[in-house]
């Protein structure tokens, strides 16, 4: 489905318009083969990039060809096909109109096309940046979520099972796959100020800037986090280590424990001549042999700390 969006400082409200003009935005949403076609031909745009565009595992980057600009970002996507936690957007900047192109629904979008932020579509820098900052917040949001939900699972690190574990390790892929959309993002965008991209005025720089550092905060706090999921994850292997060295101990105790009396019984059981086999206090030197020698190993293993 492809969306003309217009609106001009005049204008109160971004509003929807039926056909293309200087200064639109135009947003395709999973777009058909033939929108496709009827875009490349509208605006001139290079066939080869917006056949990448249709690649749902598309890596950021930023191409330039034919008078337009192509930046590939990832926003946070909660995807039940795609084994994907972000999911592709391309904007392409052109002299006289902007196309954002998804494959899939962009949520961080929806406040902008509701007006719940001021949008001038014939301000193509400003809005770059607008649909840049809403990725952005978007991105900032799922980290804040994923931060908490590791340090409360990093509170109760003695409880944490199997179940645990596996949800620790889907964090784990959701702040790689976002690390992974954010780095190269971030790459391309210290390169906009100083390339030939689009028109920037001084605010445009400084929200660009402002956009680069943002960016890189990201960065740094998903790597953050990552690494405490990976403390969480060495504690918890050293815990459950330790565990199953406690019960293998445990059990050995308890073998040999139960293996000596077996031991003096049997040789008791055997069909042979035997010491004391005709006293009438045979049974009850054998259970004290047994109950001595069982006495000695727990003071012996008390001892040495295995129980």
């Amino acid at each position: 489905m492809i969306t003309y969006y217009f609106r001009t400082i005049k204008d109160t409200e971004l509003k929807t318009v039926t056909e293309s003009r200087t200064g639109v935005w135009v947003h395709a949403l999973a777009p058909t083969k033939e929108e496709i076609e009827s875009l490349v031909a509208q605006f001139a745009l290079d066939e080869d990039i917006i056949e990448d565009a249709q690649d749902f595992f598309e890596v950021p980057r930023l191409e330039r060809s034919a008078g337009a600009t192509y930046f590939f970002t990832r926003y946070p996507f909660e995807g039940q096909k795609e084994e994907s936690d972000t999911a592709p957007l391309l904007i392409i900047m052109g002299e006289s109109f902007v196309i954002t192109l998804a494959l899939r629904d962009v949520p961080p979008l929806q406040k902008l096309i509701e007006n719940k932020e001021e949008v001038v579509t014939t301000q193509k820098a400003k809005l770059f940046i607008q649909i840049m900052d809403a990725i952005t917040y978007s991105f900032d949001g799922e980290l804040m979520r994923l931060r908490k939900a590791v340090h409360k699972n990093r509170s109760s690190l003695r409880k944490i099972g199997t179940s645990e574990i596996e949800r620790l390790v889907q964090y784990e892929t959701k702040l790689n796959s976002m690390v992974d959309a954010l780095i190269p993002t971030n790459d391309w965008l210290r390169h906009v100020p100083k390339g030939n991209y689009m028109q920037l005025y001084n605010d445009d720089l400084e929200m660009m800037e402002d956009l680069e550092i943002a960016n890189g905060q990201l960065v740094n706090s998903a790597r953050s986090v990552l690494k405490t999921i990976q403390n969480i994850r060495s504690g918890v292997e050293a815990i459950m280590g330790s565990r199953l060295n406690n019960s293998l101990r445990v059990l050995t105790v308890l073998t040999i424990l139960l293996m000596v009396p077996q031991v003096i019984s049997s040789l008791y059981g055997m069909n042979v001549d035997l010491p004391l086999q005709n006293s009438p206090w045979a049974f009850s030197f054998i259970a004290g042999a047994n109950i001595l020698v069982l006495a000695v190993l727990v003071v012996v293993f008390r001892k040495k700390n295995w129980f």
